[in-house]
């Protein structure tokens, strides 16, 4: 019989007391969170029998009713047939609250790089697209001098600089979306910094004050820090505003006083302040590149495949972004980054040539592909580098000797684009045709080093299966009931279920299967097949594999109270996707640092569909076997 949301629904209503007993409704990915009014009236025992529940739990306030699957259609229903309200806050932790972290150096540091790449992320399409448009009208410039001097030209061109030009206005806008507050109070003061009233007064010279405060007349444009400055100082004004002006004179007087009061330490303290770290920034940049920019570039490379595995690449996106503005070209981290994913496509390459395993030669050039050509690597890391040592070794040293190349020939970046070929223009200089020459050269040395290093050195593991060992499955039925595989899709400590806090995966009301406590905030596909669901507030991912396995993957403990807030999908609903594809992008960090539990349940919701046998325990990475799965007949 096929499942009545309708039915289900009313007759939940019902067992929780009616209508006239529920406060609010809310949702998870699993579950119905009720508020009711008087638990005695909510009959537990019969709603755990009614059809598509898997279980009921009350817990921090809330009557839990667990649907799993069928959850949508149910809360779609219950909420428009009865009329009854959402619930703003909800609860999926069933223990006691996670504490916070304490205050230490280490998470200080943490937060302050999380605030710098979150205020960073918004603007890196933006600023690829005006690197894109300005090599564009190099190359025409090039063939048809020209056009240098058509209003075309200067229109276009004015595009492509505007990303760069109002980078306060854009890192403002990041920086008050990861702090929660008002961007528009923000960008508004960044906006000020670049307003041609005050241009003209740093144009002209002469020395000015605010309200008899000194006013240090600097140019701000195309600079990061003063805004990300501004946009704490505004965040921690609003929020103290907020707390003293009375409620009917909040719309009023919160935003002007919180502008007002930004602005002046604006101009007189934290752009200032912002513009000298910016430019000693520079100076540093300057000096790596232009002095031992070969040691630098060849050793930031080698590390790459560790920083990439800890997740601190991130860290350097800001500091990326900086150098593109002042000096005006990256000599250190884009070189570094693009010959570390040519190390890595070589060495797929290699190894691809070396395995005599065919399925672990396709995927091998498949991960190479997305190395060289799309500057992908975390799939290729995860998948083939980590699990061998002396491919490991390739990439590094491979990696150290491009980049040595590189930082000798004094190779130079000059806008944002992706770490693969497809991003090769960023190299093009003007005043240096051999810029680009010399980059290219240094590529194709990353790449054949690795390849050939790894094609000597690795060795398979295993040998080959015998072809007459094992038959393949001869039906799409066959291949099905053989024995299906689930790879971890974090970095992190496999854990029991049953370790998890929260009765619901536990109990394996929903199913059986692992937990993962990730050290990374990176998803990935656990095995081949189609995305059924990236739910609502991104929090949790749910697909069904080529095997027919439909499993679940939740980050976090509580986590949708974020609203999406740190998560990142990289798939959308249907999408086909391949094992060690990446599905989502978390703040790790950040949801850690709000309190949250970041223990990330994988559980087959069909579970009675299979015999599932657990095959990993403590560090895993991606990629890593973590369920056997072997269907029932």
């Amino acid at each position: 019989m096929a499942f009545d949301a309708k039915s289900t629904a009313a007759e939940i209503v019902r067992l929780v007391g009616g209508k006239e007993n529920i406060n609010s409704v809310a949702h998870c990915m699993t579950r119905l969170r009720f508020v009711v009014k008087d638990l005695k009236k909510a009959d537990q025992e019969a709603l755990k029998k009614v059809p598509g529940v898997l279980g009921v739990i009350y817990a921090g306030g809330q009557l839990m009713v667990v649907l799993g699957k069928n959850l949508l259609p149910v809360y779609e229903t219950v909420v428009k047939d009865y009329g009854l309200s959402e619930s703003a806050a909800v609860n999926e932790n069933l223990d006691a609250p996670a504490e916070k972290n304490p205050l230490t150096f280490k998470s200080a540091g943490v937060a302050v790089l999380d605030y710098v790449s979150a205020t960073v992320a918004p603007m890196i399409s933006g600023l690829v697209a005006g690197g894109m448009l300005k090599v564009a009208l190099l190359l025409i410039t090039l063939v048809n001098a020209g056009f240098a001097d058509t209003a075309t030209y200067a229109l276009l061109s004015g595009l492509a600089d505007a990303p760069f030009f109002f980078m306060p206005i854009f890192a403002a806008y990041g920086a008050a979306k990861k702090l929660g507050g008002t961007p528009i109070y923000s960008m508004m003061c960044a906006a000020a910094l670049l307003h041609g009233k005050y241009t003209a007064l740093v144009a002209a010279g002469e020395p000015i004050t605010l309200l008899g405060l000194p006013v240090r007349l600097m140019s701000y444009s195309s600079s990061l820090l003063p805004a990300l400055l501004i946009a704490l100082c505004a965040y921690y004004l609003e929020k103290f505003f907020n707390k003293i002006v009375p409620g009917i004179f909040k719309s009023l007087l919160v935003g002007l006083c919180t502008v007002t009061v930004t602005m002046i330490l604006s101009f007189t303290v934290l752009a200032p302040l912002g513009g000298y770290l910016g430019n000693y920034l520079a100076i540093v940049f300057g000096f790596l590149g232009d002095k031992i920019g070969f040691i630098t570039v060849g050793l930031l490379a080698a590390c790459l495949p560790w920083l990439v595995m800890c997740g601190m690449h991130l860290g350097l996106v800001p500091f990326m972004t900086q150098a593109l503005t002042n000096p005006g070209y990256d000599a250190v981290f884009r070189p570094a980054f693009i010959l570390h994913n040519m190390a890595e496509g070589g060495a797929c390459l290699g190894v691809a040539l070396r395995t005599k395993n065919p399925e672990f030669r396709a995927e091998c050039l498949s991960l190479a592909f997305g190395c060289i050509v799309a500057g992908v690597t975390e799939p290729a890391l995860y998948g083939v580098t980590l699990q061998h040592k002396k491919v490991m070794m390739s990439v590094v040293v491979s990696s150290f000797i491009g980049g040595l190349f590189v930082g000798l020939m004094k190779v130079k970046a000059f806008v944002a684009m992706g770490p693969g070929l497809a991003g090769m223009a960023m190299f093009v200089d003007p005043d240096n045709g051999k810029n680009i020459l010399w980059a290219a050269v240094g590529l194709v040395i990353s790449v054949v080093a690795s390849f050939a290093l790894s094609f000597f050195l690795y060795k398979d593991e295993t040998p080959a299966e015998d072809e007459t060992a094992a038959p393949a499955p001869e039906t799409a039925a066959d291949a099905a009931a053989a024995d299906s595989t689930i790879s971890s899709p974090l970095q992190g400590k496999a854990i029991a279920l049953e370790e998890v806090k929260d009765e619901v995966f536990s109990q394996k009301i929903l199913g059986d299967g692992i937990a993962v406590v990730p050290e990374k905030g990176e998803l990935y596909a656990p095995a081949d097949g189609v995305i059924e669901s990236v739910f609502g507030t991104k929090h949790a991912i749910s697909m069904k594999t080529n095997a027919g396995a439909e499993l679940l993957m939740h980050i976090g403990m509580d986590t949708v109270k974020r609203d999406g807030k740190g998560f990142d999908p990289q798939v959308k609903d249907g999408e086909t996707v391949k094992k060690g594809q990446l599905l989502m992008k978390f703040d790790l960090d950040g949801i850690k640092a709000d309190g949250y539990d970041v223990t990330t349940p994988i559980v087959v919701t069909n579970a009675d569909e299979f015999t599932i046998k657990t095959v990993a325990e403590g560090a895993v990475v991606p990629g890593a076997a973590l369920l056997k799965l072997e269907a029932n007949k």
